[in-house]
């Protein structure tokens, strides 16, 4: 049975990161790394193999330039199979990278991804990619029935929904899926593994080429958003009373309004747009 994780390199940087416009240097190796979710990933890819049928593999894929190379060892020396490269850089889309990891995916059982990567964590690329191998898709998984799993059988997994809510799934192959990086830790590599895999070979084929079309931006980590906190309100007991919804604390920032639908809903967008999720509302809103 053959598995494949698909891993996202970044470049973080280093510390000169912390300036906003400041280009990330993808050769910065020091700096560089990939998410928690996508190391759950290979290691749920690890387990599966080890309680497959002997021949069984696993490979890690990545898009990258040859700095990436280093990201990819590491998961050799964790235990990975075989390591392959897409020769890239980080101006592709969503959509462009699943499509050159589906042409090294052909025939995988399962493709296993981390839910978000260390930069922008859109976690679109497993949708494309099952898209890209008419697989079926299990994404934002939070358990994997590992101990239960046998080869030729569905793969039982629990996924997150809204409100707190679980949704179990038994899957069949091929398929891609996704963890959060909650569902495991990836297994320590020993000293002997870490030597060997630093020469051990990578495949590198070829990438994408740039599209002049396609808005690459700024690869930079990920920044929340800033929320405005409003300023507090009254004395520090009725403040730490109000923190703790105890002895009848009545401060409050909310606002309760009446209006009819269109007045509604330009509220709404003006609300929106002071908050920064929209541009500001033209004058005739």
């Amino acid at each position: 049975m053959r598995f494949a994780v698909c891993w996202k390199h970044v470049a973080l940087g280093g510390p000169a990161a912390d300036a906003p416009e400041r280009e990330l240097d993808p050769a910065d190796a020091r700096w560089a790394g990939v998410s928690p979710a996508d190391e759950a990933a290979l290691e749920v890819a690890l387990s599966l193999r080890d309680r497959a049928d002997a021949g069984s593999t696993v490979d890690v894929v990545t898009l990258g330039p040859p700095a990436a190379d280093a990201t990819l060892r590491a998961a050799l020396a964790a235990g990975a199979d075989r390591a392959v490269r897409i020769d890239a850089g980080f101006t592709h889309g969503g959509s462009r990278v699943a499509g050159a990891l589906a042409a090294a995916l052909v025939g995988a059982d399962q493709v296993w991804c981390g839910d978000y990567s260390l930069d922008r964590g859109t976690g679109s690329v497993p949708v494309f990619l099952a898209d890209r191998l008419g697989a079926a898709q299990a994404l934002g998984l939070v358990g994997v029935g590992l101990e239960t799993w046998r080869e030729g059988s569905p793969l039982r997994v629990v996924r997150r929904l809204d409100h707190g809510r679980r949704e179990v799934l038994d899957v069949n192959a091929p398929a891609v899926l996704s963890v959060e990086g909650s569902v495991a830790s990836l297994r320590r590599a020993g000293l002997a593994a870490t030597i060997a895999a630093k020469s051990a070979p990578v495949d590198v084929v070829a990438g994408p080429t740039a599209d002049p079309d396609e808005d690459a931006g700024l690869v930079s980590p990920y920044r929340p958003r800033a929320r405005v906190l409003l300023p507090p309100v009254g004395g520090a007991l009725s403040r730490v009373r109000d923190i703790l919804h105890v002895g009848g604390a009545d401060q409050s920032h909310s606002e309760t309004v009446t209006l009819d639908p269109h007045d509604a809903a330009a509220r709404i967008i003006a609300q929106l747009a002071e908050w920064g999720y929209l541009e500001e509302p033209p004058a005739d809103a």
